[in-house]
């Protein structure tokens, strides 16, 4: 199994490379935001229980984020390998992370981050804003609001990878299929 952390702040290009990384090398795209919209819309016990905290505007805890992942990890066991997307977003989570794919005897091997400017990132970001409607990127200040967030946040598992040798920065301005093949060429050496 080839396991990835695709990383990079908002903007950055993730969703777009997610879904041609998947098709490329056939791993299977694990979209943290997406397991949790499919658990709440089709009412599960752990859509349930993160919903109940999303209403009182609190965090998710880590072990109901990771009982997500879990269950939607066992149903590609036969799976080539993931794209997680989203996740991990700390230490804690990362070291659950870890123990998840311990106890399939697995690993995460890489963290490959798509690297972007700041400025660039609040163009894409107020320009998808334009033609996607999501009101969270339409306003620049709160753009920059989710970029500084991003990097107080995430900063710490980039020295958590670091640490481990998994991490790898990719130049995430250009072509589509230029930064796939920047991507692909870290990906090719951990195949």
């Amino acid at each position: 199994m080839t396991n990835l952390v695709l990383f990079g702040p908002p903007g950055a290009g993730k969703g777009t490379q997610a879904s041609v990384l998947k098709e490329k090398y056939q791993l299977v795209h694990i979209s943290t935001g997406d397991v949790f919209r499919h658990n709440i819309k089709n009412q599960t016990e752990l859509g349930l229980s993160a919903k109940s905290f999303i209403d009182r505007g609190q965090l998710v805890p880590d072990e109901v984020t990771i009982n997500m992942l879990r269950a939607k990890v066992e149903e590609h066991k036969d799976a080539k390998g993931f794209i997680f997307d989203g996740f991990p977003r700390t230490v804690a989570q990362a070291d659950a992370l870890g123990e998840l794919l311990a106890s399939m005897n697995e690993e995460v091997d890489a963290m490959v981050a798509l690297e972007v400017e700041d400025e660039i990132l609040v163009e894409r970001l107020l320009e998808r804003g334009e033609t996607s409607g999501r009101p969270d990127d339409a306003d620049e200040t709160v753009v920059r609001r989710r970029i500084k967030v991003y990097y107080e946040e995430t900063a710490i598992l980039k020295q958590y990878y670091q640490k481990q040798g998994k991490y790898y920065g990719v130049d995430g301005v250009g072509s589509i299929e230029e930064i796939t093949e920047r991507l692909s060429k870290v990906i090719d050496k951990l195949i």
